[in-house]
């Protein structure tokens, strides 16, 4: 079981920034992937970024530039850099992990609220 526990969203002007964070209740080096996906009213989920265990980055085409992932291993964490946001990112941000072993197994957080208004 993992727990996955996210931080950071809030509402924040056109053109600002915000970091969040998810936090694993284990260490994130034993996921084969991490990431980050979003989910705006009235549409699926989408990705936005993902890392893998060995620190390859993937990001959604449209974001790449202004959205940065990263880890920090000593904190068990998975970062989100988001930069020059617009009011389309307006979102639930959700983090996911993928486990390997003992079968391959998503586990997701409960979201954190991104607005971006004026």
């Amino acid at each position: 079981q993992v727990h996955l526990v996210e931080s950071g969203g809030g509402l924040v002007q056109p053109g600002g920034s915000l970091r969040l964070s998810c936090a694993a209740s284990r260490n994130i080096f034993s996921f084969s992937v991490a990431g980050w996906y979003r989910q705006a009213p009235g549409k699926e989920r989408e990705l936005v970024a993902t890392i893998s265990g060995s620190g390859i980055t993937n990001y959604a085409a449209s974001l790449k530039g202004r959205f940065t992932i990263s880890r920090d291993g000593a904190k068990n964490t998975v970062y989100l850099q988001m930069n020059s946001l617009k009011p389309e990112d307006t979102a639930v941000y959700y983090c996911n992990a993928q486990v390997p072993w003992p079968t391959v197994t998503d586990y997701w957080g409960q979201g954190t609220q991104v607005t971006v208004s004026s």
